[in-house]
């Protein structure tokens, strides 16, 4: 098994990284098979956070007023990351939400990653669900799920219990980090015309946004007002 990693989990407004956003970074920096250190951060998405995401998570758009904007923890956090191994569940989607989010802010981030779900579906597909929550419990790991410094934490364990069950020398492969593939292309700011026509269409129409306005990239910005055109028409 490989020494070191880092496990991480990320909590977010919903599945789309082209459309939601991460209010939650956790990981932990695994060494020799013990945690050495911890990073967790809440961040404000510049959005109002969905009720679901609430029930879901415990995060209440309240703690995340205050809470930091993504670029200004980014690069500490891909700092904290170095070139480490990352391990994740579904690994792919806390990539591709992190990709962007680097893209966005002219930064690089490139991993190499070990998916836990990948391992645990080709190796418990008897069980009928491999979230993990439900491999938690078949594997007896304390888990407190939707939180992402919790699911970073019970991931890392995951990986472990899943490396002393199926790890053999024919099984080497599936236990090797993979390099991920996510493509993006930067995201400008909401442009000044941009800004202004959709300040005047919300003051028009009434419209209380769930967004700072501020904060949409260029291609948020478009999306907004063309759906305000398609339910109002053109003003």
């Amino acid at each position: 098994m490989i020494t070191e990693y880092i496990a991480l989990d990320l909590e977010t407004t919903g599945l789309d990284p082209k459309k939601n956003k991460i209010i939650e970074i956790a990981a932990v920096y695994v060494k020799d098979g013990a945690v050495k250190e911890r990073y967790q951060t809440l961040l404000n998405p510049g959005w109002r956070l969905p009720e679901k995401i609430t029930e879901l998570t415990g995060i209440t758009e309240e703690e995340l007023l205050d809470a930091p904007v993504i670029g200004e923890k980014l690069g500490e956090f891909l700092e904290f990351l170095q070139d480490r191994v990352i391990v994740g569940h579904s690994v792919l989607f806390d990539y591709s939400f992190l990709k962007r989010a680097a893209v966005n802010h002219g930064l690089v981030f490139e991993a190499k990653a070990i998916d836990t779900l990948k391992i645990a579906r080709k190796y418990l597909a008897d069980l009928p669900s491999r979230n993990l929550h439900a491999l938690c419990l078949h594997y007896g790991i304390e888990h407190h799920a939707h939180r992402a410094l919790a699911d970073a934490e019970a991931t890392h364990e995951l990986l472990v219990r899943l490396w002393e069950q199926f790890y053999q020398e024919e099984t080497a492969a599936d236990f090797l980090p993979q390099e991920l593939h996510y493509q993006v292309k930067r995201e400008g700011p909401i442009m000044k015309s941009q800004k202004e026509r959709l300040l005047r269409m919300l003051e028009q129409h009434k419209i209380n946004p769930e967004y700072d306005v501020a904060r949409l990239t260029r291609n948020e910005a478009s999306r907004i007002i063309d759906k305000i055109i398609l339910e109002y028409g053109k003003s």
